[in-house]
């Protein structure tokens, strides 16, 4: 059919003639209602972005020397950011001396992660940078939302 033909054919429905496919040989037109398939885009697009989640970074900091019960606070912390389902930056700061001994932090790290491994994994593992040593977890992929044992039962293992 001509463009002409189309074009007349779509005016005397009260339709538009819409190019659908400008590449194929000859190209593809549609006759259709314009601004009512526009909506209906918009329509979906606005469903699709309710239905997203945005993932955020939380982030906790810890010193070589922290603590036990410290150290099982801020595990409880980074065992609710992944249960919300947000990611978890663990930054371990060093000062003076404390460069020498990189080795600690990383043990602690290291400690931290086996404590969240039911409801975290390593994203990126412990790396040095400048003074801070920093790991990522994320919350696992077969972890529901809210779900799986507590960080006080871990530790009691």
């Amino acid at each position: 059919m001509s463009p002409e033909e189309a074009l007349e054919k779509a005016r005397g429905l009260g339709l538009d003639l819409v190019e659908v496919a400008p590449t194929a040989k000859p190209p593809v037109c549609r006759i259709m209602d314009y601004g009512k398939y526009r909506y209906e885009q918009s329509k979906k697009a606005r469903e699709a972005k309710k239905k997203q989640t945005v993932i955020q970074l939380k982030e906790i900091k810890l010193r070589p020397k922290t603590d036990e019960h410290d150290f099982q606070f801020k595990a409880r912390h980074v065992d609710r950011f992944l249960r919300s389902g947000n990611k978890a930056k663990i930054t371990m700061m060093f000062r003076g001396r404390e460069m020498v001994h990189t080795e600690l932090g990383r043990r602690l790290l290291d400690r931290l992660a086996d404590v969240l491994k039911d409801v975290g994994q390593v994203e990126q593992s412990p790396k040095l940078e400048g003074r801070n040593m920093t790991m990522v977890l994320a919350p696992r992929p077969d972890l529901k939302v809210g779900e799986g044992k507590g960080v006080q039962e871990a530790m009691k293992e």
